[in-house]
């Protein structure tokens, strides 16, 4: 989640969804009216499981998970919940006389694994394994499918709860369901109630449509009134033999989430904190306010009177559950001020804001209906590829571009969804997995084209034509090798492309090559129209493709260093100037400040050596990090606080210094931009690869190899 604005809303619906929990087992309305607390407890109330289940499913289910490590964080802290709930609850298993019960460790794996060893906890194993369930059925599936598999559960947990007299008058429906009731009292559990809520807050998380609030007031209203209706009429009729799943429940959760989701703030993890152990602990809070007002004579006022009785476990829920937060927070604040401490040395920040904004910028530099392909090769040119791959694709891109069939898989195995083309070589032996993962490689030439085709398998694929860069591709002038491409039984010419060698350059000599070389393909182009070949998806264009030769028109434009915010090098003219806005920054602190004598040396090899007395900061960052060697002994800048200094000495694997000497005010821990985000041009990513004698690609790539990103 960004620091920007937490989801305040399901903070605070956290704590009303406790408290409703503890309407239902108090039933608050009673002795007042037994309609008006079967509306509240029966109905209204019964949000509030669906509610927790789909605050799981929003932070944890995605289509974009791509390892389970989440997945078992949540299944483990679930786990070590519910034992410990287990344990609190063991002396009232004891006083109910629990464990003197006929067929003692069925019973009690029945209840471990379903019902709960208390009859609020079954929601903490129904938890765990509607997670593991929900979570497969995205990550193996898609949500589409996912949602068929746990609507099909929910219906028949339906026919076991609220619909169960439905389905009585048949005898085979009534075996199946008796086995059910053998393994878990209820449906209302992990496999047929949970699956579908926790799915659901994943899909709105990953597809969350905005300017929501009125439609989601209007189909709030609509479908809580039928939800009453629904309910009102099934008890009417004694057809429940529960009366937590409603037809209903499912839009009412859609709508409320996504109304909830509206309200935005600073985050509120202790009100989160307080709501689960208000859950956890109220029917102890029950059990002794009987007890107190059973020793004290005083029934009739806070038993007997259903809502004195109500509001005073709320009470005493909430002060129990704010202290122990209180106590909790004493030890975990101490333990912060550690890890503070102890923050990291050096590290990247990815802005993805400005991602989000050179997409549009882009996209509306290029032709109608042409599209973006994202090329997100090497780790995303060293941003991270999950990060930023997957928020393209929330954010609407549908094409991506790799270099190697690996990079594309694991974009598969992050949830991504659309065309990802590999524009370098793969392996034939590995066509089982172009299709299994619906890959469009390159075609890098014709005898591969014919090795491909003779593997059995079809494939997609994008045929590469070479113009004249003499890289990879089939040349130009063979028309009929092309025209056998097209031919090929098991081949699946879905695009067709080249490569602009020079179009970074607008001398003459570049730009009349680069003119050559787009005549070369369109020409190609035409021949091939001529013999009756349809014309495919094609591009021809790169991120300089585009900024200099904006009038070419294609199917796709692929999209590289410019999506990243900068040029390759400083002060690169091109024809449009789209504002492009750096989305990398690598940053580091001062951990140390030490003065030397004029003669004195700093560094391997005593390659600086001072004038005079001088001030130096060190920094613990180096060339393992990425950053080059070659920015040694004046050749880099780091900014400081306000302030450009420069690196002096020879940058080491895991440190450098730079000269502060004219610096006021630095301090240890003073935050250090070495390649920034909107600073100096000293330190911007062209500049500092010119003068490591690189390029901005190459210096963003080679980063990160042991660096943390951190996402903004």
């Amino acid at each position: 989640m960004n620091n920007e604005k937490s989801y305040t809303g399901i903070d605070y619906f956290r704590f009303i969804s406790s408290l409703l929990i503890i309407a239902i087992h108090t039933s608050p309305l009673a002795s007042i009216s037994a309609t008006g607390d079967f509306a509240l407890t029966r109905i209204i109330a019964r949000v509030a499981v669906p509610f927790f289940l789909m605050t799981s499913g929003f932070f944890l289910i995605s289509k974009y998970t791509y390892n389970s490590d989440k997945l078992r964080h949540f299944i483990k802290k679930t786990c070590l919940i519910y034992a410990g709930a287990i344990i609190i609850y063991i002396p009232i298993n004891v006083y109910n006389g629990y464990f003197k019960m006929d067929n003692i460790l069925p019973n009690l794996i029945k209840d471990f694994l379903f019902d709960g060893t208390l009859y609020h906890l079954w929601y903490l194993p129904a938890s765990a394994i509607g997670a593991t369930i929900s979570w497969y059925l995205v990550k193996k599936l898609n949500y589409r499918k996912a949602f068929i598999i746990s609507i099909l559960l929910y219906i028949v947990g339906l026919f076991g709860d609220s619909y169960y007299n439905i389905i009585q008058s048949g005898s085979v429906i009534d075996g199946f369901y008796s086995l059910i009731f053998q393994i878990s009292d209820y449906t209302r559990n992990g496999i047929f109630f949970a699956p579908i809520f926790m799915i659901l807050g994943g899909w709105i998380a990953d597809n969350r449509p905005k300017n929501i609030v009125k439609r989601s007031v209007c189909g709030l209203a609509v479908s809580f009134i039928l939800m009453l209706i629904e309910a009102e009429v099934l008890h009417f009729f004694e057809i429940q033999r529960h009366d937590s799943m409603y037809i209903f429940l499912l839009p009412v959760m859609y709508y409320l989430f996504n109304f909830i989701l509206q309200f935005r703030g600073r985050r509120l993890e202790f009100l989160r904190t307080i709501s689960l152990i208000i859950y956890i602990i109220h029917p102890l809070i029950i059990v002794v306010v009987r007890m107190v007002s059973k020793i004290l004579h005083l029934q009739s006022i806070f038993v007997e009177n259903s809502i004195v009785n109500y509001l005073v476990v709320c009470l005493f829920s909430i002060l129990f559950s704010v202290q122990v937060v209180v106590l909790y927070n004493k030890n975990k604040l101490n333990r912060k001020r550690e890890y503070i401490y102890n923050t990291d040395r050096a590290y990247l920040e990815v802005n993805l804001k400005n991602l989000e904004h050179n997409v549009k910028v882009l996209k509306k530099a290029m032709p109608p209906k042409c599209k973006l392909m994202a090329v997100v090769k090497a780790e995303a040119y060293g941003h991270g590829s999950f990060e930023i791959s997957t928020h393209l694709n929330r954010i609407g891109v549908r094409a991506f571009a790799t270099a190697t069939i690996d990079e594309a898989i694991k974009l598969r195995l992050y949830g991504i969804e659309g065309e990802i083309l590999i524009l370098g070589y793969t392996d034939i032996s590995r066509a089982i997995e172009l299709r299994k993962y619906n890959l469009i490689q390159t075609i890098i030439d014709f005898d591969y084209a014919k090795a491909l085709n003779r593997q059995g398998v079809r494939l997609k694929v994008h045929v590469k034509i070479n113009t004249g860069m003499n890289r990879l591709g089939i040349d130009y002038l063979d028309l009929h090798k092309i025209e056998k491409v097209f031919s090929m039984k098991n081949i699946d010419v879905c695009g067709i492309y080249t490569h602009l060698c020079c179009a970074d350059k607008l001398s003459y000599n570049e730009i009349t090559f680069t003119r050559q070389q787009i005549d070369n393909f369109y020409n190609m182009l035409n021949s091939l129209e001529r013999k009756g070949i349809s014309i495919p998806a094609v591009h021809i264009q790169s991120s300089y493709g585009l900024m200099n030769y904006p009038d070419l028109t294609c199917d796709y434009v692929r999209a590289g260093i410019a999506l990243y915010g900068v040029k390759s090098f400083p002060n690169d003219d091109t024809v449009i100037e789209p504002d492009l806005r750096p989305v990398l920054s690598l940053k580091s602190k001062v951990v140390l400040i030490r003065h030397v004598s004029k003669g004195e040396s700093v560094g391997y090899g005593r390659k600086f050596i001072a004038e005079h007395d001088s001030t130096i900061a060190i920094l613990p960052v180096g060339y393992a990090d990425g950053f080059p060697r070659s920015l040694s002994c004046g050749n880099g800048y780091v900014r400081i606080n306000e302030n450009i200094v420069p690196i002096i000495g020879y940058i080491c694997m895991d440190q450098l210094a730079v000269d502060i000497t004219d610096v006021q005010n630095v301090c240890v821990g003073d935050s250090a931009v070495l390649v920034g985000e909107e600073f100096s041009d000293y330190i911007s990513a062209p500049y500092t690869a010119y003068n490591a004698g690189s390029i901005s690609n190459e210096l963003l790539c080679r980063m990160g190899c042991r660096l943390q990103i951190k996402y903004k």
